[in-house]
């Protein structure tokens, strides 16, 4: 197996005939998933998603690829292929085509419904080109050809994509659910074509390699949610992503069954759920679906609530009801259900919400006690068959963490991949595909991208550290003033504590230590204020950490007078 070196260098340049692969995102994480084709000059991108936050970035709202690679080569983007229209496949692009809005975007209806949407929110008008399964599209060099897949969304897509180096086939997010809501099947018989063709490249999902088996048909959720619904005695509120169309319908169809009327709550499960009945993916029966507004009205039996936070993120509707900030009180005898997977790293913020919600007597199902969640990724299993079925020459995992790209690996090569063909990259890892055979060969920028409020990566990784010292440890603000001349103290030291824990009248006991440390600088001729502040900066830190074990942010003042 082909693995990553940390010393790579900048790749050289791209050798005639050869195609490069570049993944931005999504490898050594779950999401922000992009990855960058180039053939003779010309790039084709698939997927441009986001990341979201964990603990340890505070104030964060969106982490994107790293755009560094491709910005100054915008005019050689032939398109972005949307696999499907996930966030961490999708929630990039109004970032990409903030700065060149006439990149073409290629997907089936409903992605491009849902982006259209997201784009019309960032006042842009994409040009887009509408593809379904046996389609097949020329983009410059890049001879695209779109293969229907099963997965927690509708009208998922994977591509295969022909050059003169080779023919490489990106899964996307697939499972191989044998009896899917929308009768839709992973199309085994288009990839058997494919690879008597021959695959020379498969990029796959890697996000279930860990899990032995076949996962469950997505329609083993009804049964478990009438059971939960023939036993609610109050409302019943659901927390699902706001694109998850399958999981949606199974509510409405329970609901419906029930007696119950339903009402979205939150601007993007409004909207997804718009736009997926509009275009008949999700069937609501007359009259099922009301306003948030009218619920008051029902009596609390009557009533379903689906909306977003099933991550336990701090703003979504979800979190906002435990925490009693939302208009919506959770009392005694409601019934939550969270019916969806806890996304690695937001195990923390998802139990937190659940404490939350039992707090205030809700009785909380989720994955952990009831059976209210399949996932939408191939296990183990899935994709021995899948890699059985392709025969690729290469393979390289995407969409996962380490040990789930390394899984991956590993499948691969008990159905015969020879281990010097599989190739475990991480972002920012380019790979090759030079005469049928992919190796790496460098490395390009592809740290993470921070969104905060308006600000698209002005927050770097020291400012962050910056907010998790502040978070943390607290402040302490140090003011003094000095003759500009001597450097003799005329006044302070005043210090206040914020948030450290430390009470400001026990900081008697170092002002003498900075007037010492002060009049001792002032006598070397020292009076530089730049470096006064690090003296008293070293001083109180010291003092702070001998006497505390703290490392609260110092922030001194020095004033010339």
């Amino acid at each position: 197996m082909s693995h990553p070196h940390p010393e790579l260098g900048a790749p050289p340049k791209l050798p005639k005939g050869g195609l490069r692969v570049t993944p931005l995102g999504g490898l050594g994480e779950i999401g922000r998933n992009m990855t960058v084709f180039e053939y003779d000059g010309r790039l084709l991108i698939v997927d441009c998603g986001v990341l979201f936050p964990e603990e340890e970035q505070p104030g964060i709202d969106l982490i994107l690829p790293d755009f560094t690679s491709i910005r100054d080569r915008l005019d050689d983007i032939e398109g972005i292929v949307l696999t499907h229209g996930h966030e961490d496949h999708i929630g990039g692009v109004p970032f990409l085509l903030r700065e060149k809005p006439d990149i073409p975007l290629i997907g089936s209806k409903l992605t491009l419904a849902l982006i259209e949407a997201k784009l019309q929110e960032h006042r842009i008008r994409p040009y887009t080109l509408e593809v379904a399964e046996g389609d097949r599209e020329r983009l410059g060099p890049f001879d695209c050809e779109f293969v229907a897949v099963n997965h927690s969304i509708p009208d998922a897509l994977a591509v295969a994509i022909r050059t003169p180096a080779g023919m490489v086939v990106h899964t996307g997010d697939f499972k191989m659910d044998q009896l899917p809501l929308d009768r839709r099947l992973t199309d085994l018989h288009a990839f058997a074509r494919l690879s008597e063709e021959g695959i020379d490249l498969l990029l796959s999902d890697s996000t279930n390699a860990e899990v032995p088996g076949f996962v469950p048909p997505e329609r083993d959720i009804s049964n478990v949610l009438r059971q939960v619904f023939a036993g609610a005695r109050k409302r019943i509120i659901v927390a699902s992503f706001a694109s998850h169309v399958h999981r949606i319908q199974q509510i409405l169809d329970a609901a419906h069954e029930y007696g119950r009327r339903v009402a979205f709550v939150g601007r993007s499960m409004v909207r997804n759920m718009g736009i997926a009945r509009d275009l008949g993916y999700l069937r609501v029966p007359p009259g099922l679906v009301v306003d948030v507004k009218t619920l008051d009205d029902l009596p609390d039996h009557e009533v379903v609530l689906v909306c977003t936070g099933s991550q336990g993120e701090p703003m979504a509707a979800l979190s906002r009801m435990a925490n009693r900030d939302h208009q919506i009180r959770i009392v005694s005898g409601d019934t939550v259900i969270l019916a969806s997977s806890l996304i690695p790293g937001n195990e923390n913020a998802v139990y937190r919400v659940i404490n939350g919600l039992t707090r205030w007597g809700a009785n909380v199902v989720h994955k952990g006690n009831a059976k209210v969640h399949v996932s939408g990724h191939a296990s183990a299993g899935e994709l021995l068959y899948f890699y059985n079925i392709c025969k690729p020459k290469n393979l390289m995992p995407v969409h996962g963490e380490w040990r789930h790209l390394r899984a991956n690996a590993e499948l691969g090569a008990l159905t015969g991949v020879p281990h010097d063909r599989i190739v475990i990259a991480e972002d920012g890892v380019v790979v090759d595909l030079v005469e049928g055979k992919a190796k790496i060969v460098g490395k390009v920028q592809a740290g993470y991208v921070y969104v905060d409020g308006l600000s698209v990566g002005d927050v770097t990784e020291p400012a962050l550290k910056d907010r998790r010292i502040l978070g943390e440890e607290g402040i302490i603000s140090v003011f003094v003033v000095v003759d500009s001349t001597t450097g003799k103290i005329t006044g302070g030291p005043h210090i206040q504590a914020r948030g450290s824990g430390i009470e400001d009248g026990t900081f008697g006991e170092v002002v003498p230590r900075i007037q010492e440390v002060l009049e001792k600088s002032a006598q070397d001729g020292v009076v530089e204020p730049h470096q006064l502040q690090q003296l008293i900066r070293r001083t109180l830190g010291k003092w702070v950490s001998d006497n505390y074990r703290r490392r609260p942010m110092i922030l001194p003042v020095v004033v010339e007078v």
